[in-house]
């Protein structure tokens, strides 16, 4: 047993130091067990693997990082040039107006995707993670303002920073914050809402594109009905649901030569546009073509935006899938490749525009070079494909954090890659997102209706992400108001326009994901109000083991008067008892155990496990084994990695090999004076008093070893949650409904391969 995983306890009581775990006969008469604030040495420190810890790549291993992130993120954002032209103008464009349009273009993915996304809205990362609800996470962890799953939060790396080290400013929206409960509100509906409109996004985005681009072959095969380009285009949406296990890094090295030599042709034909038809639109690059085109179409150039928009359409996926690769690799792929290929596209196309004003209605496949048709329409298939990657991966990495904070039942995930831990695939919700995709493809049939729909979410993210970064350049950033005030302003009023704009699409087909977002908003905050109200209940029954039990003069134990005080029958054997909370506290299924038998194992465990964000623990790290303050009775934390399996049928040799190391390394010492013991002292220091092996209790072992070959007996809680009757009619249907999905997605016993003739399930009720 490796001495940084272990820890003594040590407690007193007023005839001196006595030892916890030897026989009752040995111990002194009449003598309580420890109280709560005597026992606090039982809680295990959290050691550092238990943080999510921020990946950080350089080299070869950042370039590949890139590399795989052009294939996952940039296929929705790099299609855009296929209909972003067709989308703004309803008629051939005069001169000037097609100026406008490319300046707004150009400023747009500019200004909203390099300046706001890769410059700011990338550095609000919660230790690697992206997206709207990892920023109300990166919040919870620097303000109080969030209720946190009690067997987690030891777990969190808070970083609150001090009250003086606030400006008076950002003290004061901090302070507003936690003190208001409305605040504290808007920010979670805000957070959850975010996540909502991506996930909705995620449903649309694949059947947008994929059915596009199967209407694309229409262009040299004009005879294919309208029921094959449905049929087909289902049957690619189920294709790309059924390789999502096959991991983002397999698939993101897989698309990535498909988007490369898509954005490549992108750039390569503007370049030739550039050349051969009108390079004066470069001008463009004024931002006074941009204002010239608003004032001049007054509401009509208003209402064009939601076409502009389309250029950026895919932007959140930037920061969404930022925990699948890292935020130097995503820069680095866009301000290096992306972004400008992207520019090349659209001012090219509007090189030969300006020549041809009436190939504004499909502006890619028009301003092909000769010769180039067939390959850019193969190309354009695929890509329009893989761009549903992006909102796909998206979903499966802001699921997991809205699962990790408990907004959502803790379903299956899978993490797919040893290297880069934050690659993770959901089967339930890719299953759940593939049946989506196909209904609105069957459903809507055309991408003209699709369309309507198309963008309003987006814009609604992006102006999700400006609040919540504003609020985070305050409490996190410590930034001037000021500075955080103009920066607020000038992106808040870029959001704004685009947002009014494409409201007004709203009635056409844009209500479809807003009620979509609104049904997945409403399902997290209900879960999340069933977990709080189901950890008010749970943390009822907490109780300490000076609460539960007493000794009697002669060594027994017995229980409280509280609880009876019903003499404790010893039964042979080994009980392991799950532990789910891992605090000081009893095991809520060891009281009720006790309760229900009045009776106890000759050797007791309570059995915790830790998940961590990395695929296998250190050896150091792996254990912390601790005496209770319970005769015989030890608390045993397992730390596991995503790659390793913890319960299985050799569980019990597992702790017991590690319990006997244990108690042979790191024997309890008897001292005449109390002040010669130290109640935090390291394991080291009873190594070192009583010498390695030397003193072992003997009692403590042989109890230990009678115990585990006569039976081992694994105890596991199950329970079942009443509603209150004093609850009104809206919050009774709320919690059943809460209670019918977490019945339905909780954990089975027998999943966890435990064997049959050694389990015990002990029911109990807890009202909420």
């Amino acid at each position: 047993m490796d001495s940084d995983s272990a820890r003594v306890t040590v407690t007193f009581n007023g005839d001196g130091v006595r030892r916890i775990g030897s026989n009752p006969a040995t111990q002194p008469a009449a003598t309580p067990l420890p109280t709560e604030k005597e026992a606090d040495v039982e809680v295990a420190s959290v050691v550092s693997a238990e943080y999510r810890q921020k990946q950080t790549f350089g080299g070869k291993t950042l370039a590949l990082l890139a590399y795989q992130s052009i294939g996952v993120i940039y296929g929705d954002i790099g299609t855009s040039p296929l209909y972003v032209y067709s989308g703004t103008f309803s008629d051939n464009p005069s001169y000037p107006d097609l100026l406008g349009a490319l300046s707004l273009i150009i400023w747009a993915v500019t200004i909203m995707v390099s300046v706001k996304y890769v410059c700011i809205v990338l550095q609000a990362d919660d230790e690697g993670e992206g997206g709207t609800f990892a920023l109300y996470s990166l919040l919870s962890r620097f303000a109080n303002i969030v209720k946190r799953d009690p067997k987690e939060v030891s777990m969190i790396k808070l970083e609150r920073h001090r009250t003086n080290d606030l400006k008076t400013s950002n003290k004061a929206v901090r302070s507003f914050i936690e003190n208001s409960n409305i605040a504290k509100i808007i920010l979670k509906v805000i957070g959850v809402t975010g996540v909502s409109l991506v996930m909705a996004d995620g449903v649309l985005t694949p059947a947008q594109s994929v059915l596009g681009a199967i209407q694309g072959l229409t262009v040299v095969a004009p005879n294919i009905t309208p029921g094959t380009v449905v049929g087909v285009s289902c049957a690619i949406l189920v294709l790309l649901f059924l390789v999502q296990p096959l991991g983002t890094a397999k698939l993101g090295s897989c698309f990535a030569p498909i988007v490369i030599v898509w954005l490549t042709f992108n750039a390569s034909f503007g370049v030739y546009n550039l050349a051969m038809h009108d390079h004066s639109v470069l001008k463009a690059f004024s931002p006074f073509f941009a204002g010239d085109y608003l004032v001049r179409n007054k509401t009509e150039g208003w209402k064009a935006l939601g076409g502009i928009l389309l250029a950026f359409t895919g932007v959140e996926a930037l920061f969404a899938d930022l925990g699948a690769f890292s935020k130097r690799s995503v820069q680095l792929s866009w301000l290096c490749f992306a972004y400008p290929c992207l520019l090349l596209a659209y001012i090219g196309q509007a090189a030969f525009l300006s020549r041809d004003p009436s190939a504004w209605n499909n502006p890619f496949f028009k301003t092909v070079p000769p010769g180039m048709i067939y390959p850019s329409l193969v190309i354009s298939v695929l890509a329009a494909v893989v761009a549903s990657q992006a909102m796909i991966t998206s979903s499966f990495q802001l699921l997991s954090q809205v699962m990790k904070l408990s907004y959502f039942p803790h379903i299956k995930l899978v993490h797919t890659s040893k290297r880069f831990h934050g690659q993770v695939y959901i089967p339930l919700a890719n299953w759940l997102l593939m049946i989506g995709t196909v209904i609105v493809t069957a459903v809507y049939s055309n991408t003209t209706r699709l369309g309507h729909a198309y963008g309003v979410c987006v814009i609604l993210v992006t102006f999700i992400t400006t609040c919540m970064v504003s609020i985070v350049a305050l409490i996190v950033w410590r930034l001037n108001w000021a500075i955080v005030l103009v920066a607020f302003i000038i992106f808040g009023a870029f959001d704004g326009v685009f947002l009014t704009s494409a409201l007004t699409k709203v009635p056409q087909g844009a209500w479809f994901t807003i009620v979509l977002a609104s049904v997945l908003s409403s399902i997290f905050i209900l879960w999340r109000y069933g977990k709080d109200s189901q950890w008010a209940a749970e943390g009822e029954g907490r109780i300490s083991p000076g609460q539960l039990i007493t000794a009697n003069n002669d060594g027994s134990l017995c229980l409280t008067q509280s609880f009876g005080g019903g003499l404790l029958t010893k039964t042979k054997g080994v009980g392991i008892f799950f532990d789910k909370s891992g605090s000081g506290k009893v095991p809520t299924v060891f009281s009720q155990f006790i309760k229900k038998f009045e009776a106890y194992p000759e050797v007791m465990i309570f059995f915790n496990m830790r998940a961590l964000t990395i695929p296998a623990a250190s050896a150091d790290e792996r254990f912390t084994i601790l005496r209770t303050a319970i005769p015989n009775a030890y608390r045993i934390i397992i730390r596991h990695g995503y790659s390793e399996e913890v319960v299985s049928p050799d569980l019990a040799s597992l702790l017991y090999e590690q319990l006997q190391g244990f108690i042979e390394n790191y024997p309890l010492r008897l001292v005449s004076n109390p002040s010669e013991t130290n109640v935090n002292a390291p394991a080291e220091s009873s190594e070192t008093s009583s010498g390695k092996n030397s003193n072992v209790p003997l009692d403590e072992m042989q109890s230990l070893v009678n115990a585990f070959d006569t039976q081992i007996v694994y105890v596991v809680g199950k329970e079942q949650m009443r509603i209150r009757p004093a609850h009104n009619f809206f919050k009774r249907t709320v919690l059943n409904v809460f209670l019918w999905i977490r019945e339905n997605s909780r954990g089975k016993v027998a999943a966890m391969k435990i064997p049959y003739d050694r389990l015990v399930e002990v029911g109990f009720v807890k009202e909420i």
